[in-house]
């Protein structure tokens, strides 16, 4: 920190040439467009009310990963267009329509069927976003579903696009069923796999969302205490206040939803993983005992309610701790956290992100990851898993004074950091309930901060109505 207690600017390490080289490719492809908050079919805003200050700022951001620009038909139109001049090979996969296309020297080469996708809002849902062909295989055989999947490009964690998957004695998988890869006719899998090749790009999005033309007229925001914060709409990107909310920070806890989502992405949630001594480090609720054998699934309780760093600890011990840290800062390439680094699963050391690569962080859960949101309220209690193991958590995200139902979000502190939050809460403007992010980082009350901004939007918004357009 600066003498006078500013926080300088960090840009994050780029440690991994991967997401270096899909963030280039993305860069280059799409130029000549910016998406700052706003969909393109909405006005442009990038006018950012400061508590503290007049000025402005704008940000603009690549529109990889899982962005609701992506679900835009009209920009992706863009998109792809741009794509195609440049003459280069990709898949793109629209689970609105069910299809897959693969394009190659600027023409589509190849057109198929999708004909099974992971259910909405469910622990397999398809993640959408811009992606990137890991691996190639003739014949993977999945330890989760135990069945070969002929034909297999993983384009994400435990996520792949192959032909119709079979049991070990011949027998097909049910067409009902699909733990969230992209299934294709086996016919058709071996013919995108001639095609594709490592680092091919992936373009896996839904076009079933329209727009949304709800608008907000600003207004001047209250004062708290963070060193950075972002108040925004989830689903249309307006900014309703902030400040230096591209500046990077430690983040602390907030990085545990993170770990939740490679831990769901990576590891078999029904597994047992046994605790080991190295995973018990300091932690506000210790629970863990060395020897345990506790469900992965079970762990990701402690990991987002009580903010267990036991529990961060044992999951990527699961996964070997650096490959874990590995593909923790490749999820968050994919979706687009464009200057986020981690360095630590619990986030106990120095994570960096922006309030901006956390709006997206939050949008993307809500999308595609909602049962992570689940966790974080308390409101779980069953799931396709079962009961969870532990019962009466503390739940530390939980914002005490918010005058308004929390849909999700993470807590964190540390002495570096300060303390900081994450979080998605449910207001009602203008007739509808409108879900609006707020982060705030280098707090020195965080309970105090959110509920200050919370109350602000429901203060300046939910009762002057006849200011809105909707």
């Amino acid at each position: 920190m600066r003498i006078d207690g500013s926080r300088p600017f960090v840009h994050p390490k780029k440690t991994h040439l991967i997401g270096m080289a899909l963030g280039l490719f993305i860069l280059s492809a799409v130029s000549s467009f910016t998406f700052l908050y706003m969909r393109p079919t909405a006005a442009y805003s990038s006018s950012i009310p400061d508590a503290n200050t007049s000025a402005t700022s704008t940000s603009p951001t690549l529109p990889n990963g899982a962005l609701p620009a992506l679900a835009d038909p009209d920009y992706y139109a863009h998109i792809k267009q741009q794509l195609l001049e440049l003459k280069t090979p990709f898949i793109n996969a629209n689970l609105s329509t069910m299809r897959l296309d693969v394009y190659t020297d600027g023409q589509l080469t190849l057109s198929v069927p999708i004909l099974a996708k992971g259910k909405v809002g469910s622990w397999w849902e398809t993640p959408v976003g811009i992606y990137r062909v890991e691996m190639k295989e003739n014949d993977h055989f999945s330890s989760i579903g135990h069945v070969h999947q002929p034909w297999s490009l993983q384009f994400q964690g435990n996520f792949f696009i192959h032909g119709w998957p079979y049991f070990e004695d011949g027998a097909l998988v049910s067409s009902s069923y699909s733990g969230g890869c992209i299934r294709l006719a086996t016919e058709d899998a071996a013919k995108v796999f001639e095609l594709a090749k490592v680092d091919m790009p992936v373009i896996v999005y839904d076009t079933a969302y329209q727009g949304d033309p709800f608008t907000y007229h600003l207004k001047p925001s209250a004062k708290i205490s963070a060193d950075e914060y972002l108040v925004a709409d989830l689903d249309n990107g307006t900014v309703l206040a902030g400040k230096e909310a591209s500046t990077t920070a430690p983040i602390a806890s907030i990085t545990k939803l993170i770990t939740a989502l490679v831990a769901t992405e990576y590891i078999n949630l029904d597994k047992k993983i046994t605790i080991l001594p190295d995973a018990l480090v300091y932690t506000t609720v210790p629970r863990l005992h060395p020897g345990e054998h506790i469900k992965a699934y079970d762990l990701l309780f402690l990991l987002l309610q009580e903010s267990s760093n036991e529990a961060a600890e044992a999951l990527a011990a699961d996964l070997d701790r650096d490959d874990f840290i590995d593909a923790m800062n490749r999820k968050a390439a994919s979706i687009g956290l464009s200057d986020t680094d981690f360095n630590d699963p619990s986030g106990a050391k120095e994570d960096l992100s922006t309030p901006e690569d956390l709006f997206k962080l939050l949008r993307y859960i809500y999308t595609n990851r909602r049962f992570v949101f689940d966790i974080t309220t308390g409101e779980m209690t069953d799931s396709a898993y079962g009961s969870p193991l532990f019962q009466n958590l503390n739940n530390f995200n939980t914002i005490k004074q918010s005058p308004v139902k929390l849909l999700g979000g993470k807590v964190g502190q540390t002495d570096e950091a300060g303390e900081t939050y994450a979080g998605i809460f449910a207001i009602p403007i203008a007739g509808q309930e409108r879900k609006i992010a707020i982060i705030v980082l280098g707090s020195r009350d965080v309970q105090s901060d959110v509920a200050t901004l919370a109350k602000f939007v429901k203060r300046a918004y939910a009762r002057n109505n006849a200011d809105l357009g909707t």
